[in-house]
């Protein structure tokens, strides 16, 4: 088969297309032929060589994909030659075929094509697993979602929305910050024109933010603190402003706050699997029911994944960019 490889650390030129071996299925794996997979900022930083898969993990990029199963490793059950799927993988998505443990499989939602269901299995698993299963967001509090017009923003807006959440975003454009509100978002904040601390409160008469879902690690760490509200909790999934930063205790303290960190991709698989389970539950008959939605900026030939990161780069895109077959 084709993948795209990494043969040396770089920029998107780094890239490859090359032929690669079979992956085969083992034990409560299945094999599926990828129709389309998904490009996160994981793969950027992999592809730089910042970020290496899990050990047995496969060597090339993608997180998630879609496709068809074409075969069944032994002691699967529940699935069948055929099915359309998509799934959370710990790598391997940027392939014509990608091995993937049965736990870690979804059936393609209602309403939603195979292509366009690649944008969904990392971003769902990622808000759901952080928001509700940690953070524990319930009707009625506030979320505030930095980032609000990436795939993960835009689905943290929706399932916040469609739980009875209010919902505040921060966004570097007027155009960003426009879908996020036609998404749903209440709040919206240009992070390069506003304070979002200052903002929140104001929307909140004072009150802040309930649950904080942030991407931005270190940057952001003070100023998220401040603008949580009491009994409040910060769920850190990024780094993208950096790795280490300073936390004021005693303002953590005086709120009764929590902060978590999380990632997704090393995760054993058990926890995967019961992350993909709660998702199926809880979010497929939602979107099944069109109530929340994939958001896919644009399609990219797979063979062609440099131009993709590109667009991550420069930060051009709303939701996901998907790489097609």
């Amino acid at each position: 088969m084709y993948a795209i490889t990494i043969p040396e650390p770089g920029g998107p030129e780094a890239l490859v297309w090359a032929e690669v071996p079979d992956p085969v299925p083992g034990e409560g794996e299945v094999l599926v032929e990828v129709a389309a997979s998904a490009v996160n900022r994981a793969d950027l930083l992999q592809r730089q060589g910042f970020y290496n898969p899990p050990p047995g993990a496969s060597p090339y990029p993608g997180l998630e994909c879609s496709g068809r199963i074409i075969a069944l490793g032994p002691g699967v059950s529940g699935w069948a030659v055929g099915d359309e799927v998509c799934a959370l993988l710990s790598g391997g998505g940027y392939a014509e075929q990608v091995v993937v443990p049965a736990g870690q499989l979804l059936p393609v939602p209602d309403g939603v094509d195979l292509v366009t269901a690649a944008a969904l299995p990392e971003v769902t698993s990622t808000v759901w697993s952080n928001v509700f299963m940690i953070a524990h967001l319930r009707p009625g509090e506030t979320l505030l979602a930095h980032g609000g017009s990436s795939g993960i923003g835009t689905m943290a807006i929706q399932l916040a929305k469609a739980v009875g959440a209010k919902v505040a975003v921060t966004a570097g454009s007027k155009e960003k910050l426009a879908f996020c509100g036609e998404l749903g978002a209440d709040i919206l904040i240009n992070y390069r024109e506003q304070d979002f601390v200052e903002e929140i409160e104001r929307a909140t008469d004072g009150s802040g933010a309930d649950v904080i879902l942030d991407n931005m690690g270190a940057k952001y760490l003070d100023r998220n603190v401040r603008a949580l509200a009491v009994n409040g909790r910060l769920a850190i999934i990024g780094m993208q402003g950096g790795a280490k930063g300073e936390l004021n205790i005693g303002a953590l303290l005086k709120k009764r706050a929590a902060v978590t960190a999380t990632s997704l991709r090393g995760r054993p698989a058990a926890e995967k699997a019961s992350i993909v389970a709660a998702v199926r539950e809880h979010v497929w008959p939602l979107i099944g029911g069109g109530h929340v939605r994939p958001v896919v900026d644009r399609t990219v030939p797979m063979h062609d994944a440099a131009a993709a990161h590109q667009v991550l780069e420069e930060s051009s895109h709303i939701g996901k960019v998907l790489l097609t077959r």
